[in-house]
């Protein structure tokens, strides 16, 4: 295992993080954890060298930290740092922040927990966080030994983002996403060279987008990447696995401080262990890095619809969500996922949004920068992600 810095702190951090969303399941239940499985697959990753795991309050449907005290057990606890996520959006008052944390605390049957972090915020939630007084209740909590340090995971734009950073000065770290794909997305590179710059550790998570850059959406995979996808790997002056492609890429970053995996097979932590001890900084060459340049660019070009989601076709007046309809529908062509879509149009966008609800009114086109041909698009994508798998 490689270790990297961690920010500020007088700690390294592996450079492959266990991220406790993924953990294998009985009966395609998310809810139900298989245990002994799991608990295989986090002990094997701490015995590969891995320090650093990853947890938040809903994972699993609020039982992936109660698993995670049981599995750090036997001396595990003490060879990593813990992360888990205070759940903004249950957070009401200031009391709230004591209460919750205590209640994961025992859930996780620990005195401290290293690494919190306030989950998925974005400009309007940290600012209800803030006003909340939310962060002087972390800070007393800091000193009394309950968390170690605070940060941040992510989910808005690049001005939300530098908002939050620089809103505040006691963060220690941030955790956003990324990968080859996201460099303009959410925080973005430049998200994540204006935390660094800070002095805040970056923890990237989804680096594979859900398995999608690796041809696997775990459930609901399918037939593997897109044929240009894979020629472009194939044709590569350095063989690697798309996932390891994926995984170095990030690492090759020097602001990335760990990279976290939602591993769900032992074959997957074993794959990424060994990934993991061939990372470092600054180590893909010229030729290495045009190789994932081209296969960005091949993502892209299996795009359809040239949405950029800057949403000057909202509100639609018949409240459909234009631009979250057009990215599902792009990324069933793009990855060659249409059965991941599909799950994804049926349970990540209400019925009230989807694209069946437009009715050709027109008033969205003419404001569009793209010229997108909407109405006509959105039957196209609603008929596809509607259709039975």
């Amino acid at each position: 295992m490689h270790y990297r810095p961690f920010g500020r702190l007088d700690w390294q951090v592996s450079a492959l993080g266990f991220g406790a969303m993924r953990l294998p399941i009985l009966d395609g239940d998310p809810g139900r954890i298989d245990e002994p499985a799991a608990a295989a697959l986090v002990r094997s990753a701490i015995d590969g060298g891995v320090n650093y795991v990853d947890c938040a309050w809903p994972y699993h449907r609020e039982n992936a930290e109660p698993f995670l005290g049981r599995a750090l057990r036997d001396g595990y606890r003490a060879r990593v740092r813990l992360a888990t996520k205070l759940p903004c959006w249950l957070v009401k008052e200031a009391d709230d922040f004591d209460r919750y944390l205590d209640r994961q605390l025992e859930r996780l049957d620990t005195g401290k927990i290293d690494f919190y972090l306030l989950h998925a915020l974005d400009g309007d939630r940290w600012r209800e966080m803030r006003d909340r007084r939310v962060l002087p209740r972390a800070e007393r909590a800091i000193g009394d030994g309950r968390i170690g340090c605070l940060g941040f995971s992510f989910h808005d734009t690049y001005p939300a983002f530098e908002e939050i950073t620089l809103g505040y000065d006691g963060w220690t770290f941030c955790q956003i996403q990324y990968n080859y794909l996201d460099t303009e997305y959410q925080a973005g590179t430049r998200g994540l060279e204006l935390a660094a710059g800070r002095g805040l550790a970056v923890v990237v998570m989804e680096p594979l987008r859900g398995g999608l850059l690796a041809g696997n959406a775990g459930q609901r995979s399918t037939m593997g990447l897109p044929p240009t996808i894979q020629a472009q790997w194939d044709g590569a002056s350095v063989s690697r696995s798309p996932a390891e492609w994926a995984l170095q890429w990030l690492w090759n970053r020097p602001e990335v401080s760990t990279v976290l995996s939602g591993m769900s097979t032992l074959a997957q932590v074993e794959e990424n262990l060994a990934a993991a001890s061939r990372s470092g900084a600054a180590t893909l060459g010229e030729e290495e890095l045009e190789t994932v340049d081209r296969v960005a660019a091949e993502y892209r070009r299996l795009t359809p619809i040239p949405c950029t989601s800057c949403k000057y076709c909202l509100p639609c007046p018949n409240g459909v969500d234009i631009p979250t309809v057009f990215g599902i529908y792009n990324e069933a062509m793009m990855f060659n996922a249409p059965a991941h879509a599909r799950f994804a149009y049926a349970n990540w966008i209400s019925e009230a949004a989807r694209g069946d609800r437009c009715i050709a009114c027109g008033e969205c086109e003419p404001k569009c920068p793209q010229n997108i041909a909407i109405i006509e698009w959105l039957e196209t994508a609603d008929r596809t992600l509607s259709a039975q798998a």
